[in-house]
């Protein structure tokens, strides 16, 4: 891998991992188009360590709140943070159930650049109708059981590239009446276990394998990466109440329709 690939795909990680267009629709891109490699395990795994410093250093305070929450809910002290730090930890398990069940499915036939560019496609309007008439009033504190449930669900559907994890759970937040901020919130400390366990697995996978490692290249992809994504979070949710998630709809129909144009023309 060069520097420019490896600057280029780690931009790409950090900056479409948080938001609402799909970092796997992205990521396809430069090899589609460039004819690249599979950049491999250890850049995969720099660029999801970076992608977590970056949402736990964002929601540091949080993270720290929430987890002394948790401990102190397993002594019998109860509280809001408890709760939703409870309920993150339900909706996390949707995922590691599918992705253990599933990945070699997804990993051998879901991949390809037609279900990418179909699912961008068809979770832009489903956005959109969300975003127009089911925002409530509720933040993220007031997320129940069988709530934190259905978002897990809309979580464990992400796994199919091009679905968008972000763009799934905060359309799910939405129709359960969360406000924009409360649903994009909720989204980002949803990911930190599923990104933790990926990178995880990630992990014992690459020290198994007999894969090489550039330190120099994988330092640099997680860097970028970490800074890359840490500036997304904070620039959406800043932003998002303003100008909503209609730019985020049409780039996505835009990108679904470039995607399968760019099929096209190779069959």
């Amino acid at each position: 891998m060069s520097v420019f690939e490896a600057i280029l795909l780690a931009l790409i990680q950090g900056l479409t991992e948080f938001l609402p267009i799909s970092s796997s629709a992205h990521l396809i891109l430069p090899s589609q188009l460039f004819g690249w490699d599979d950049q491999g395990l250890a850049f995969d795994v720099a660029v999801h360590a970076g992608s977590l410093i970056a949402v736990v250093g964002y929601f540091r305070h949080e993270v720290k709140s929430l987890l002394q929450a948790w401990l102190a809910s397993l002594g019998g002290q109860h509280s809001g943070e408890s709760r939703l730090a409870w309920t993150v930890i339900v909706a996390t398990i949707p995922a590691v159930i599918v992705g253990l069940c599933c990945s070699s499915l997804i990993e051998g036939y879901l991949r390809s650049i037609w279900v990418i560019a179909t699912t961008t496609l068809l979770f832009a309007p489903l956005l959109w109708w969300s975003d127009r008439f089911c925002k409530g009033d509720r933040d993220e504190y007031s997320v129940g059981w069988h709530q934190s449930v259905i978002l897990g669900l809309a979580q464990a559907l992400a796994l199919i590239p091009g679905t968008s994890r972000s763009g799934i759970t905060i359309t799910a937040g939405l129709m359960l009446g969360l406000t924009r901020q409360a649903a994009a919130r909720y989204s980002f400390l949803m990911s930190i276990p599923v990104i933790m366990l990926a990178t995880a697995n990630r992990t014992m996978a690459l020290a198994s394998s007999s894969e090489s490692a550039d330190w120099g290249i994988l330092l640099l992809g997680a860097f970028l990466a970490a800074v890359s994504a840490y500036l997304c979070i904070h620039y959406f949710l800043k932003l998002i109440d303003r100008i909503g998630m209609t730019p985020f709809v049409i780039y996505r129909a835009l990108l679904g329709i470039g995607l399968f144009a760019f099929g096209w023309s190779q069959l």
